[in-house]
């Protein structure tokens, strides 16, 4: 069965141009040479590379904690029931050497120290970084519950412990090295302003690179989206009512539950709205992000 849903991205042998740049940063930084979380967006090659730069600046590059970086992905992807992105961190806390911290969680226990519990919490972010970990998340679980299945491994594997453990250690070397800060920017098609709350990091270059791309208006539902997650709380699961409703058509539905609870996206969804995989992506991203920018604004002590 394929793990993608909806789309057939870009593989890695058959990347060209800015695609290929980027999974070949990705290769190098996180030790992977296909990253599924990431191929979700290669039918739009900025997307993938505003995408990659955020995830690259806020969990692998610069002095912060890892362990408190993949804390920090792994609670938001718990709250966002995001069954994937839950493993993959799961496996990625293990790389650190914290395997009795990743055993844990994952036995559903809360950390015994009181900051790892707030940062799993998405509390005392305190870095520029952790805010752009926990936004980072916001968007790329909700880009992987509509358009990848569930499982990060085949046959629930990543459930197992020995396995778990065992996938970690083969990504320790790549999690223990600090990346150099920066270094995605210049795969950047656009660069505004960076938001207060990042000061002088380039996860806040990134991340208003990722508003401005995926935030772009793209039709007059737009408006409508925004206004349906501004009444939001931020609470899970999301959506009610009028999000569920087709009156605003197939486009708005597809970007309101993307925004709202991803994992309700169904293939009547997707073929009412007949588009094309690099359309799909975009209206899926907008939804995505329009959530996000939500999500920036509930987050305490954050200037925006």
């Amino acid at each position: 069965m394929m793990p993608f849903r909806h789309i057939t991205p870009v593989e890695p042998r058959d990347a060209s141009g800015l695609v290929t740049e980027v999974y070949s940063q990705q290769a190098r930084d996180m030790g992977l040479s296909r990253m599924p979380a990431l191929m979700t967006l290669s039918p739009v090659p900025e997307l993938l590379a505003a995408t990659w730069s955020l995830l690259r600046e806020s969990l692998v590059a610069g002095p912060v904690s890892r362990t408190e970086r993949e804390l920090v992905a792994l609670g938001v992807s718990m709250r966002n029931q995001c069954p994937f992105c839950v493993d993959a961190h799961t496996m990625l806390l293990h790389a650190t050497g914290d395997h009795r911290l990743a055993e844990s969680i994952a036995r559903g226990e809360r950390p015994a120290d009181p900051r790892q519990a707030a940062l799993l919490d998405g509390r005392g972010l305190d870095a520029p970084e952790l805010v752009a970990v926990a936004l980072t998340f916001h968007f790329i679980n909700r880009m992987v519950s509509a358009l990848h299945t569930p499982e990060v491994l085949p046959a629930g594997l990543a459930r197992l412990r020995p396995v778990r453990s065992l996938a970690g250690r083969s990504l320790a070397g790549a999690a223990r090295r600090v990346a150099p800060p920066g270094d995605s920017l210049r795969l950047l098609p656009v660069r505004p302003e960076a938001p207060a709350w990042a000061g002088d990091s380039p996860a806040g270059t990134a991340y208003a690179a990722l508003v401005e791309l995926a935030g772009r208006p793209l039709g007059p539902w737009c408006e409508a989206v925004r206004a349906e997650v501004a009444a939001w709380d931020g609470a899970h699961p999301g959506l009610a009512g009028p999000a569920l409703s087709e009156e605003q058509g197939p486009r708005f539905r597809l970007a309101a539950l993307a925004a709202l609870a991803p994992y309700r996206i169904g293939e009547r969804d997707v073929a009412a709205a007949g588009l094309d995989d690099a359309e799909l992506v975009r209206v899926l991203a907008f939804g995505a992000i329009t959530a996000v920018r939500r999500q920036e604004s509930l987050l305490p002590g954050i200037r925006l």
